[in-house]
């Protein structure tokens, strides 16, 4: 995977970036967050709960019913103000758009990422605007004949989904090249949910760490999806009961190498990542000792003997 960004937060393990969606009709939470004040106050426990940094939406893309879009001045009074107060707190954001004008505005008032789900096609200007402003930008696999609502099906490849998306993906990442985006600010997604029935998200997310082995930091954006909502027995469930499902692809995301994965819900999602850090890793996080009756050493090396008793394990019996 490129080296982290300096403006991106940096950790030894998978970010997570908490949603916060200013919309009237996001498929998830139905417009709860839709007033500025309140967006701010639900980043803010985002951030309380163990996010790394917020991903701030003015313009919804559910897919039943399929979204409209929302005028370039509605985007913008939804986005900014939310963007302006988090970012003078020195909360990292990143702002969820398709428009060049809106990811204008919110770098200005203090973005350092853009995530655009239309891959920078949906606006010609887009992929000019990041680099001239040297943030980061996330560009997701999204075929569509009309950027807007979600439905619909990609049509796969001969080779099947997972070539499609890694192909597209990758000529994505070569036109941000060519824009003067480097690699280590290019970060891919494989749009899962996006165009794409269950079968493909889940072969899309088997298939992650062959996209991760391309070199690109991957977002994964699984969170409360209805593929995660009727993964147990087919039945469709609310959104919100697709949380433990979601932490689920959160820790197996992770330890297949993924960057970041964005999450409605921090703390199970935080909890998630950390294990897979320790899992993948063999040894406990950072900072974190043997005391009172546990043996000193792991990581699979040899506990250490107490010098003064010979033959006896520090902190244990004979």
């Amino acid at each position: 995977m490129a080296a982290p960004d300096p403006v991106l937060p940096v950790a030894d393990r998978c970010l997570v970036m908490g949603i916060v969606n200013v919309t009237e009709d996001s498929f998830s939470d139905g417009g709860r967050w839709n007033d500025p004040a309140v967006a701010v106050a639900l980043a803010r426990r985002l951030m309380a709960d163990g996010a790394d940094l917020i991903d701030v939406g003015g313009e919804s893309t559910r897919p039943r019913p399929g979204a409209v879009r929302v005028t370039a001045d509605e985007e913008l009074g939804r986005v900014v103000p939310v963007v302006r107060e988090l970012a003078a707190a020195g909360i990292p954001v990143s702002v969820d758009t398709m428009r060049a004008t809106v990811a204008e505005a919110s770098i200005e008032a203090g973005a350092v990422m853009i995530n655009d789900v239309s891959g920078g096609m949906a606006d010609p200007r887009m992929l000019e605007v990041c680099a001239a402003a040297d943030v980061a930008v996330c560009l997701m696999h999204w075929r569509t004949d009309r950027f807007g609502s979600a439905s619909g099906r990609a049509e796969p490849s001969a080779e099947g989904i997972v070539a499609e998306v890694r192909g597209h993906l990758l000529s994505l990442a070569e036109r941000a090249a060519a824009a003067g985006i480097p690699a280590e600010r290019t970060i891919l997604d494989p749009g899962l949910g996006f165009a794409k029935n269950a079968d493909d998200n889940w072969a899309l997310l088997h298939a992650l760490p062959e996209l991760v082995a391309e070199g690109y930091p991957v977002l994964v954006g699984a969170s409360r999806k209805r593929f995660t909502a009727t993964v147990v027995d087919g039945s469709p469930r609310p959104p919100r009961d697709a949380d433990d499902a979601t932490a689920a692809i959160s820790a197996l995301s992770a330890a297949a190498g993924a960057w970041a994965v964005r999450v409605h819900e921090v703390s199970a999602s935080r909890d998630a990542v950390h294990v897979a850090a320790a899992w993948t890793s063999g040894r406990a996080p950072e900072g974190v000792t043997a005391d009172g009756d546990y043996p000193v050493g792991g990581g699979n090396k040899p506990m250490s003997e107490d010098p003064g008793r010979p033959g006896e394990r520090a902190g244990g019996a004979r």
